[in-house]
């Protein structure tokens, strides 16, 4: 498992990252723990999560996948050996975050986020504190395959009245580094725009310098190779991809239709993002293109991401020790140039299906 450096930062990542979303829906508490001691037994010592999990998002449930990380580091006693990455929400209807209003990314609101979160993991700061998603009205992970239009400029510096300007946001971020509650910031299904004014602020002195961006990729979702990988590449930002195994849909279960009893499709019915026009047809062509290789999809498909040159951490997530043990062993892998090919050969006719 090899270590390599977050952006600028003093922080050394395993190429593999472990997600969490599931802990706290699909897996309880003592399933996470279990995943978290395979993990960091392989060499793992990075966690993603977020104030929002676990998914899908509700009420009663909000947090409990911090609380899980949380409990399995007391337990452990290995703060000082893993390294956390968190998450606020964007701007938000939804009002069990605040106590009953909505959210936006303002002082007060990434203040109680903070404060939430620390509580919940039980320690007194966070490695990479990340915003979930723009308080800017943009496509759902910011980098769709084409738009309708682009919300309005109300001003000459183009922010509408009703958002929350970046140098805001990033102040804010300013007073949380200089209390120790976070070490640095990152930024999560963001757009080449988006990163690029994140940067010109922090250059003009406003807020920390972000390091770190977590977007959607993976086989049928490929959009961050456009423009985004120039710019992480030039501006030393480490790319934190999710979505491997594109919510489960490159496992090849879902192949011909299929919605295996317990999976996470049949439970929520969320899987919208991977069931656009064709894609059925060209997931089913990447599970063929696997099993050709001598290989399961799942660790084809993680394999994939995990050997790209412009990935700092692969975020992979299970519900399961075995599936768990399947994506740590992408690093193993030796990805060829003939898998490569054949990928990019699919990719040429099919694009990015879904983005």
């Amino acid at each position: 498992m090899q270590k390599r450096r977050l952006g600028r930062t003093d922080l050394l990542v395993s190429q593999i990252c472990l997600g969490s979303m599931t802990w706290g829906q699909q897996n309880t508490e003592a399933e996470g723990h279990a995943q978290m001691d395979l993990a960091f037994s392989r060499g793992v010592n990075f966690i993603d999560t977020a104030e929002l999990y676990p998914i899908p998002p509700k009420a009663e449930t909000q947090g409990w996948t911090e609380r899980i990380i949380g409990s399995w580091m007391k337990s452990r006693g290995n703060r000082d050996k893993v390294i956390i990455a968190s998450k606020v929400v964007g701007r938000t209807a939804n009002a069990w975050f605040r106590g009953g209003r909505p959210s936006k990314l303002v002082r007060a609101d990434i203040f109680d986020a903070v404060e939430k979160s620390l509580a919940k993991l039980r320690t007194d700061y966070i490695d990479l504190y990340q915003i979930h998603w723009p308080d800017r009205d943009i496509p759902w992970g910011s980098n769709p395959t084409r738009v309708g239009a682009v919300a309005r400029r109300a001003d000459a510096v183009g922010a509408p009245a009703d958002e929350t300007p970046i140098a805001e946001t990033l102040a804010v971020f300013e007073e949380l580094v200089e209390a120790g509650k976070i070490r640095h910031l990152g930024l999560s299904n963001e757009s080449s725009w988006g990163v690029m004014r994140f940067l010109a602020e922090s250059d003009k002195g406003v807020g920390p310098r972000i390091v770190s961006l977590q977007n959607a990729y993976n086989l049928v979702n490929r959009t961050f190779e456009v423009n985004l990988a120039e710019v992480c590449q030039r501006e030393e930002i480490a790319f934190l991809p999710y979505s491997p195994l594109a919510q489960g849909y490159l496992t090849g279960k879902y192949d011909h239709g299929a919605r295996p009893q317990g999976s996470r499709t049949q439970l929520f019915n969320r899987g919208q993002r991977y069931e656009t026009p064709n894609a059925a047809e060209v997931l089913l062509q990447y599970s063929e293109l696997a099993r050709s290789f001598g290989m399961e999809p799942a660790l084809f498909a993680n394999a994939y991401v995990t050997s790209r040159p412009f990935v700092t951490a692969n975020i992979v997530g299970a519900t399961s020790v075995a599936q768990l043990d399947m994506a740590l062993s992408s690093v193993e892998v030796r990805w060829t140039e003939e898998m490569q090919k054949a990928v990019d050969a699919i990719h040429q006719r099919v694009g990015n299906p879904c983005p």
